[in-house]
């Protein structure tokens, strides 16, 4: 028989971000200011849809209109079942779970443009259907309508879980793009924005040369050497000088940007290798740089994402940030691959109170945003 919870009531968070390898799904109970994860699983979508997802985003000009309705379709799908796969796995009645928070998929993330837009995939129409549960999905909208970036948005979860009344804190999360949330004791809200590339630049770099969806461990990185004229290359880039509020994606950050900037070398060959090497000291030099710049005071940088896993990445993080408590978030209370599910778990519970789900001094917006879109559940 299904279990009924003992603690707070039940929320799923589903999220799939810019690498477009799976969902990460996670069943969380909430109390006042703890977060208690209790099922998680990752469902990796088809290989024909992720090839079809990522040719999407990286050529939007050969997308058409009916391909982006028809991989809409097809993510919502993909979110359903994950929905009704964890909740099978969990052993919890359907009927104790509030709401669904779905993040869906990032197709297109423009908040810098003449008309902003952001665009993430997945009708929640079919998860609400399929599931018969409350569903919250478009976070991020709201907040671009109110003149923000519209990410980060795990800042105001970050805050809400991780800040400390002594030490200075930051929560680092690693995916395709890393951004940064700072918790400062001198400060009553929090600070974030992403600093650039997180795994992405990596992970497309290994796709082309090894046909393998990322490095693992590092292990390629690290048997490489940087190539310190490309590290100063690409460090030029203007996003890195950028005043915040800011946030980028892989529209920015891509296979093409990296070529570009290896074609700026003035006719120097660098092997394939090296590039690994620079791209992940890149990660780590401007992670580190962007903590330091805003809080040269850092007591904990706290880990979390695909990146806690790479140990290459870490160690060139842990040199730049000498002094640093840099550990992961697991050490604190949560799994760094469960966070942002998490997170959109969170701010569906948010959306149903009416509380805002957003900081406005970390997206820019005129103020805090009520985000997200109620989908009912039920026949």
């Amino acid at each position: 028989m299904p279990k009924q919870p003992d603690s707070g009531p039940l929320y799923i968070g589903l999220m799939s971000g810019t690498s477009m390898d799976g969902i990460d799904a996670a069943l969380v109970s909430f109390t006042d200011h703890e977060c208690d994860v209790l099922t998680t699983a990752m469902f990796p979508y088809p290989v024909e849809l992720q090839s079809e997802l990522m040719t999407a985003s990286r050529q939007p000009a050969n997308c058409t209109v009916d391909k982006i309705g028809q991989l809409d379709h097809r993510v919502g799908e993909c979110f359903a079942n994950a929905a009704l796969q964890l909740i099978e796995k969990s052993n919890f009645s359907a009927n104790s779970i509030v709401a669904i928070g779905s993040h869906g998929q990032t197709l297109r993330h423009q908040p810098r443009v003449a008309r902003p837009f952001t665009l993430q995939i997945g009708d929640p129409n079919i998860i609400a259907h399929r599931t018969s549960l409350t569903t919250v999905a478009d976070f991020r909208r709201r907040d671009l309508a109110a003149g923000g970036e519209g990410a980060p948005l795990a800042p105001a979860f970050h805050h809400w879980l991780f800040s400390d009344e002594v030490r200075n804190r930051c929560v680092l999360n690693i995916g395709g793009i890393a951004n940064v949330t700072m918790l400062l004791t001198d400060r009553d809200a929090a600070l974030g924005f992403d600093t650039g590339p997180g795994n992405s630049l990596m992970d497309s770099w290994m796709r082309r040369h090894h046909d393998k969806p990322f490095d693992e461990n590092g292990a390629w990185a690290g048997a490489g050497c940087v190539n310190e004229a490309l590290l100063a290359i690409m460090l030029e880039d203007p996003y890195f000088e950028q005043p915040l509020p800011k946030s980028t994606g892989f529209e920015y950050f891509n296979d093409g940007w990296v070529r570009s900037k290896i074609a700026s070398l003035s006719n120097q060959q660098v092997c394939s290798n090296d590039v690994q090497a620079t791209l992940a000291e890149l990660t780590a030099k401007t992670i580190a740089t962007s903590i330091l710049s805003h809080a040269p005071d850092i007591d904990d940088v706290l880990v979390c994402g695909g990146g806690a896993h790479n140990s290459d990445l870490m160690s060139r993080l842990r040199s730049y940030l000498s002094g640093v408590a840099v550990t992961t978030t697991e050490e604190h209370g949560l799994h760094p691959d469960w966070v942002e599910a998490a997170a959109f778990a969170w701010l569906a519970k948010r959306r149903l109170a009416n509380e805002p789900g957003s900081l406005p001094e970390v997206t820019g917006a005129s103020s805090g945003q009520v985000l997200g879109a109620i989908y009912s559940g039920g026949c």
